[in-house]
């Protein structure tokens, strides 16, 4: 290396050479990741865009489905004033009920049912009635009784007979019950209505409806062909819509 020269105007001081300026370095975006976040398929947007729209019109739409339906169903609750069906167990005949050592139930009830509709715009339609015989837990026979449409405010009757013999499988306890039911002549037997029915408004009918009707009855024992018509009260059964 040459002798290095101190400049007279520096006073003995050298800064060595100058420093030349940076160079301009340029990025072109949307290579390695760039571009300030800006897409490069100009597409993308607009498919998130039609998408929101397409699923804000679905809520929309849904949601005036909704309100529309509620608004009918309260303008036809308003108009029809619907009320429930009344049951009642005008009458019952228990002439035999006994239950041999192989638990097999001997059994001959007739039951009177009286079914009152209030409405005085809805009729009903009565597609299919089946009555349920049980004594504590255990049913023991099933009939069908007929069906028949019933007008505004009107009443039907309706006679379901269950005459037969099955095997009811009753313990201990259930036994103790059946000797105290003998014994007073008054047996506790619970008959249920399974039933499928259609209402009718003016020209228009519903779907089917499932409501169960259960008859929680106190029978006495009568040991002629007929019961006394003191001996059975009158009651009114439980509507139960499902």
């Amino acid at each position: 290396m040459g002798e290095t020269r101190q400049q007279p105007h520096l006073n003995g001081a050298y800064y060595g050479p100058s420093i030349p300026p940076p160079s301009k370095t340029y990025h072109r975006p949307g290579r390695d990741g760039g571009g300030g976040g800006c897409c490069c398929n100009p597409f993308s947007c607009c498919c998130s865009c039609i998408m929101n729209c397409i699923c804000t019109c679905i809520c929309q739409i849904v949601f005036t489905i909704l309100i529309i339906a509620g608004l009918a169903v309260l303008v036809i609750w308003f108009i029809f004033r619907p009320n429930t069906v009344k049951f009642y167990a005008d009458d019952a005949s228990l002439t035999e009920f006994t239950i041999n050592s192989n638990n097999t139930l001997r059994f001959n009830l007739a039951l009177n049912l009286t079914i009152r509709n209030p409405n005085k715009r809805i009729g009903i339609y009565y597609d299919q009635i089946e009555a349920r015989a049980f004594y504590q837990g255990q049913r023991f026979s099933t009939v069908q009784l007929p069906n028949f449409y019933q007008g505004h405010k009107n009443t039907s009757s309706q006679r379901a007979e269950f005459k037969g013999q099955n095997l009811v499988l009753l313990g201990a306890k259930e036994m103790s019950k059946y000797n105290d039911d003998k014994s007073s002549g008054t047996y506790s037997i619970d008959v249920k209505l399974y039933l499928r029915i259609r209402l009718k408004f003016v020209f228009l009918k519903s779907s089917k409806v499932k409501p169960k009707i259960d008859c929680d009855l106190r029978i006495p024992l009568s040991s002629n062909a007929t019961a006394a018509p003191a001996a059975f009260q009158s009651q009114r059964c439980d509507f139960d819509w499902r």
